[in-house]
């Protein structure tokens, strides 16, 4: 993954680190990327969420619509990963907001 810091990857860090509005944010992320791969993302944090909080990946499954094998990649990037899912978790429940759906 070293490769992958690069100097543009390093300028998206600074902006996004910058950023401390919620709809500024939200407009960035409208602007860098589609629908799609915005809910997609949003669903794999709150699928890292279920399975911390123990969520059986078939009751994962069923209330998110994910599949299998998406379920399977969060679980190794939570377990196993660089520690974003973590970090992201604590974030969110720090703030009071760790109820799941």
């Amino acid at each position: 993954m070293d490769d992958l810091r690069s100097e543009d990857v390093e300028n998206l860090l600074e902006v996004l680190v910058a950023i401390d509005d919620k709809d500024r944010m939200f407009a960035l992320l409208e602007d860098l990327f589609t629908i799609r791969e915005i809910r997609e993302s949003s669903q794999r944090l709150a699928v890292a969420r279920m399975l911390d909080s123990g969520m059986s990946y078939v009751a994962i499954e069923k209330e998110t619509g994910m599949s299998a094998t998406t379920i399977a990649r969060v679980s190794k990037c939570l377990g196993y990963g660089a520690g974003g899912y973590r970090h992201a978790i604590d974030l969110l429940d720090d703030e009071g907001r760790s109820s799941l759906r």
